[in-house]
């Protein structure tokens, strides 16, 4: 148990020094303890969780609610496994979170946003926000909830002046970059008609291609999601009156039908995709891919090849956000998983950079209707602005 509390506050004192080094401070947790009443609660039966930073001068009421990545669980097994960690309960996650990149309150670091308020909503449910199933199993306790999660927040979030938005975003990375392209026309519906309402998802384009194998996983695994959580009704009805549930928790089968402007941040070789979708360890048995997935400048001639044919299936994938001016998309082609959360990848002299722009400034610029912003990188290695990553295992659990 001393052991236990001693590794806690070395996590706590290892992520107060990052976000020190990356310009972030420290933001409470607020428990939405009536959720519990609703059933809109955690795997574990724990109510939902969020922080919130409160706007201010001239952002007092403009909102950017960001959804907390983390995967999702398949089945009774990796749900367990899921139920007493924070991504499972709401009795795991820290008391305090660190906010910067697109959560940032100091203009230096975040230009458009920072006075605005910031809220960022803890991931609990395994599902994106779409699970809904009312009967509990007594064996495991394990409560499907997630959509009822996202509607409590939400009623939430507008008892404390969201209901007054006249500027709002929805954004999210990973998992919560999904739930921002699942969630976004629900969203606009809960904001005053006259707002300005839009989506940002990060990391969230998750494709549904082969593996290296062969296998389409990707996409058996998503319908064992679906299947697990109940997710079906709570998938846009564009989609599944067109499409089986399990290919409506993909994004190109759901970013033509989506009406609400929306932004695209990924990257073209998404290092989660990459280790997770297209090279997974069930379809690598001899671990040939170990040293590529850690550190793409360690990829065979052969591996890159693969990595590009699968940029050319993300890039098709793509089109079906479309081209006009309301949706916006910044895709690099750094080896790279979620980029709006973090400043050296938000607004940095030295972030990646499109078209001589920062996300942040591209974001900014196509929210504000300055410029609209639709680019898609050259190839892996072309674009001398990003920052060369190199993975500990740790950083991509596998599906």
């Amino acid at each position: 148990m001393e052991i236990a509390r001693i590794r806690q506050w070395l996590n706590l004192l290892v992520c107060a020094l990052l976000l020190l080094k990356g310009k972030g401070y420290i933001v409470p947790k607020t428990l939405v303890e009536n959720a519990v009443s609703k059933g809109a609660v955690c795997l574990d039966g724990s109510p939902p969780a969020y922080h919130l930073d409160k706007g201010f001068g001239e952002g007092i009421n403009n909102w950017i609610v960001h959804i907390e990545g983390g995967g999702w669980c398949n089945d009774v097994t990796s749900c367990l496994y899921r139920k007493d960690s924070r991504l499972g309960s709401s009795k795991q996650m820290v008391e305090e979170l660190g906010f910067s990149g697109i959560l940032s309150n100091e203009q230096q670091f975040n230009p458009d946003f920072y006075n605005w308020n910031r809220v960022k909503v803890r991931y609990c449910d395994g599902s994106s926000f779409t699970g809904d199933v009312e009967e509990v199993d007594s064996t495991t306790n394990l409560h499907f909830r997630g959509a009822r999660i996202f509607s409590v927040v939400m009623e939430d979030l507008r008892a404390k002046g969201m209901e007054n938005a006249k500027n709002a975003i929805l954004s999210g990375c990973s998992a919560g970059g999904l739930t921002t392209i699942l969630h976004c026309d629900r969203f606009k519906t809960l904001l005053p008609s006259g707002a300005n309402v839009k989506c940002v998802p990060d990391a969230g384009y998750f494709i549904n291609v082969k593996d290296i194998s062969g296998a389409s996983r990707i996409e058996e695994y998503y319908s064992q999601v679906v299947k697990t959580h109940g997710s079906t009704e709570n998938l846009p009805t564009s989609c599944t009156s067109k499409f089986s549930p399990e290919l409506c928790f993909f994004p190109q089968y759901v970013a033509s039908q989506i009406n609400t402007p929306i932004f695209i941040v990924n990257s073209a070789y998404d290092s989660w995709q990459i280790n997770n979708i297209l090279a997974p360890g069930a379809a690598d048995p001899n671990d040939q891919w170990h040293n590529c997935k850690l550190d793409i400048s360690r990829c065979s001639p052969d591996q890159l090849s693969i990595m590009q044919g699968f940029k050319m299936e993300f890039e098709k994938a793509l089109s079906a956000v479309g081209d006009s001016p309301s949706k916006g998309m910044f895709i690099d082609s750094c080896y790279a998983h979620c980029q709006t959360e973090s400043q050296e990848t938000w607004y940095k002299s030295d972030a990646p950079h499109l078209a001589n722009k920062t996300i942040a400034k591209a974001v900014g610029d196509w929210f504000y209707d300055r410029s609209p912003f639709h680019h898609v990188d050259c190839n892996y290695p072309c674009n001398p602005s990003c920052q060369s990553r190199v993975f500990d295992l740790k950083d991509h659990p596998g599906i």
